[in-house]
């Protein structure tokens, strides 16, 4: 080898020794994450996790940033996680009964009648137990998501095209649109009607098309997905109080470097917080938008028959969770 190569092949192994990791060289990258939510702009979710990103990129003087694709823009829920666990999307809001299929704790909010009330799944999301769940999503491996926060969604209700529900009597026989998740299919079923897995972003033209006579969901997503407009009857049930997750992609997580990491966590936590003041908000406009528009809003008197319907629902899921089921229902 002649000298000057010499020289020169040695000031090249010298430039490399000098350059920064690579994950440290990606943590200093300006990076857009991509964000899903199948709810519309301004919905509670929506806008929580846009305050976010904006609090992100004031942080990091526009390095790090979110551009939020609402409306179901990327695909349903079920689509979006697997986008997420690839790593096409890095945030995703997503409901706990579409994550319940993935990680199977994350079950135990699920059930039906858990929740004492709205006050009393705040007070989970917020404590240990909350915390303990958040960290099982984030160390399952096949998940392949990092659980960042809680984020409300109300209680949900039944709603359909054909009659009021007063009774449990009522349901029987009702096509009632789930999320595709075993547990509320064995729910609705108990109930009397017919469960049917579908996607978020199909439920409108099944309405509209007779595919289904109802679907259940909380009120916002009733009145501001327009199902209402479809459906005139919607009937609190409340039969479920089912959280929403706010999880980044494991793949894109694992590039962030360790203060970056905690930056999003600190302001994910926020979000939960200002996601559930938006919500109570939200959810009165929905109420009076939907009786504005002529929804038949049905009290129901007792809720017991109900309860006692969806009994073979807790012996068959209820014994696998039966810690986590005890320490939510000890929570003062």
């Amino acid at each position: 080898m002649k000298r000057r190569d010499f020289i020169r092949l040695s000031v090249g192994f010298a430039g490399v020794a000098t350059l920064p990791p690579i994950s440290a060289a990606l943590a200093q990258s300006k990076a857009v994450f991509k964000a899903s939510d199948v709810q519309p702009p301004g919905y509670p979710t929506v806008a929580a996790t846009e305050n976010l990103g904006k609090k992100l990129a004031a942080a990091t003087s526009g390095r790090l940033s979110i551009q939020m694709y609402p409306s179901a823009q990327l695909g349903g829920e079920k689509e979006t996680i697997e986008q997420t666990q690839i790593g096409a999307i890095q945030m995703l809001r997503v409901s706990a009964g579409a994550l319940g299929p993935i990680v199977d704790d994350v079950n135990v909010v699920n059930m039906p009648f858990l929740f004492k009330s709205i006050e009393h799944s705040e007070k989970m999301m917020d404590g240990p137990i909350g915390q303990d769940l958040l960290d099982r999503v984030s160390a399952n491996a096949s998940a392949n998501l990092v659980a960042l926060c809680w984020m409300n969604s109300g209680a949900r209700s039944i709603y359909n095209t054909k009659k009021p529900i007063r009774t449990v009597q009522d349901v029987k026989g009702l096509k009632i649109r789930v999320i595709g998740n075993p547990i509320f299919i064995d729910m609705m079923n108990a109930l009397g009607g017919n469960g049917v897995a579908m996607g978020y972003d199909q439920v409108f033209s099944a309405l509209q098309t007779g595919v289904i006579d109802g679907a259940e969901n909380n009120l916002p997503s009733y009145v501001f997905s327009n199902h209402y407009t479809a459906a005139k009857y919607y009937s609190l049930t409340q039969h479920l109080v089912i959280p929403e997750v706010l999880a980044f992609s494991k793949r894109a997580w694992a590039n962030l470097s360790t203060d970056d990491q905690t930056l999003i966590k600190k302001f994910a936590r926020e979000a939960q917080m200002e996601e559930r003041e938006l919500w109570k908000v939200y959810e009165r406009e929905a109420m009076e938008k939907a009786r504005a528009a002529g929804s038949e809003i049905v009290e129901i008197a007792d809720k017991a028959p109900f309860q006692k319907a969806v009994k073979p629902v807790w012996d068959k899921y209820g014994p696998k969770h039966q810690e986590l089921i005890k320490r939510i229902q000890d929570i003062a």
